[in-house]
């Protein structure tokens, strides 16, 4: 899972020749689709909390590092503030949720609960900005979004399908996509720097931090030892910090300074069905009838979801999922 990625209100759109927005969104679908496979490899070699907090924390000050030398200014203790409630929520709630859940779930079957973030935000959203009465087809969206998950974990038998999720995984998994949606809310309207990679480096940094100290507390250290995943775990890692953490994010950042909203935010249902994909043909994963059906009526309403949002108002801050 990302962290979050700020753009700040009523921005005009740049001019950006349009190879070179599909361009980016194209690198987006992939980096990020692809994490939840790398996730995968990372924690089936090395303690899951340890290795988020680590990858985060190498990925966030290396950020950080190079948007103050590009001449940022020094962040005020209101914008530690806003960048460390987010970071909690969105890293150490949101993504160290998926990195537990996914020693036991597949990365496509967790690219698929966590895509069900915007169902999340719509129910939420009036607690954040007052009492709105959304469009009856968002809670059509709502609605479908939760059934595809009680397909995804629920008894297959009464569908007669097959195909096991882990509850617990899917719990967390769960909790996560919440996590990340009350992140997301907040930090629309959170103090965080003008720059969107400045902000992002400081919640990777805060959420690392996290991320390391609870997996010192849970007792991973002792979890540390060399065995034949653990190469594969290091190129998994070394993925998640150029792919995810750079490529994606810088990707993103400058599609939501050229691009509209609603064609940047389909990165939302795109990104699991990309998951989904790598995950079968390159990290053998089995594909069965309920993952797909599920898939169905959970992307179906993603798309509507963002699809309603995107016709009544740009979203001013948009969050990445790995």
């Amino acid at each position: 899972m990302t962290t979050s990625v700020s753009a700040k209100e009523a921005v005009p759109l740049q001019q950006a020749p349009r190879w070179a927005i599909w361009a980016a969104l194209g690198s987006v679908y992939l980096a990020w689709g692809s994490t939840y496979l790398a996730i995968r490899f990372v924690v089936l070699g090395l303690p899951p909390f340890l290795s988020a907090g680590l990858r985060f924390l190498i990925a966030g000050g290396l950020l950080y590092a190079f948007r103050r030398l590009r001449g940022d200014g020094r962040p005020t203790r209101q914008h530690w503030r806003a960048a460390t409630f987010v970071g909690l929520l969105m890293l150490l709630g949101g993504n160290g949720c998926v990195v537990w859940a996914e020693q036991h779930v597949p990365s496509g079957v967790a690219a698929l609960l966590v895509a069900t973030s915007p169902v999340w935000m719509v129910l939420m959203d009036p607690l954040f900005r007052g009492s709105r009465r959304p469009h009856p087809l968002i809670l059509v969206g709502v609605l479908l979004g939760f059934a595809g998950t009680v397909v995804l974990v629920g008894p297959g038998q009464l569908l007669g399908l097959q195909g096991r999720v882990d509850p617990w995984g899917a719990l967390l998994l769960t909790l996560a996509a919440i996590f990340w949606s009350v992140g997301s809310l907040y930090s629309r309207k959170a103090a965080l720097p003008d720059s969107p990679l400045l902000g992002t480096s400081m919640e990777m940094l805060v959420g690392g931090l996290a991320l390391f100290l609870l997996g010192t507390c849970t007792g991973e250290w002792n979890r540390l030892a060399w065995g034949p995943e653990v190469p594969r775990a290091l190129g998994g890692m070394a993925y998640l910090i150029v792919f995810g953490s750079w490529i994606g994010f810088s990707a993103y950042t400058w599609l939501l300074r050229v691009a509209p909203t609603p064609f940047v935010s389909t990165y939302a249902y795109v990104n699991p069905l990309v998951a989904i994909v790598v995950g079968h043909f390159v990290g053998g994963e089995a594909l069965s009838g309920r993952v797909l059906l599920a898939a169905a009526m959970v992307l179906g309403a993603v798309a509507l979801i963002t699809a309603l949002q995107g016709r009544g108002q740009a979203t001013p801050r948009e969050e990445g999922a790995s």
